[in-house]
């Protein structure tokens, strides 16, 4: 099983990057898809959640209506989609795959992260 996320760098405030994660060894259909983030001396926190069907996300109240999640069935690939980055979502940004959408802070799988620096 790996998740390999990419997409991350650096941006400037009020702009935008698309996280990616790659999954292989299961499908992106199969377990809630969640995207979590740890910034510099800080723990994790989770951002959003998404359901197997992808029918149902969910998002923390500091992203909402500034990220949405996504994925791609046939690329097997789950997607954040970043807007209006403020200098405080700097942050190393993660997947994972997990059988709840409850966050508990532990997954079944979790990716290596990718670093987002949003700074002018």
């Amino acid at each position: 099983v790996r998740l390999v996320e990419s997409g991350g760098g650096l941006v400037q405030p009020g702009g935008s990057l698309r996280l990616s994660c790659a999954v292989s060894g299961f499908g992106v259909s199969t377990y809630y898809m969640k995207w979590v983030r740890q910034a510099p001396g800080k723990g994790l926190e989770w951002l959003s959640s998404l359901s197997p069907g992808g029918l149902v996300r969910d998002y923390a109240d500091s992203v909402k209506g500034r990220f949405t999640i996504s994925k791609d069935n046939a690329k097997n690939t789950l997607y954040l989609q970043m807007n209006t980055l403020k200098p405080e979502d700097t942050a190393v940004y993660y997947c994972a795959a997990d059988e709840s959408q409850t966050y508990t802070g532990t997954f079944l799988y979790q990716g290596q992260g990718t670093q987002v620096t949003v700074s002018s």
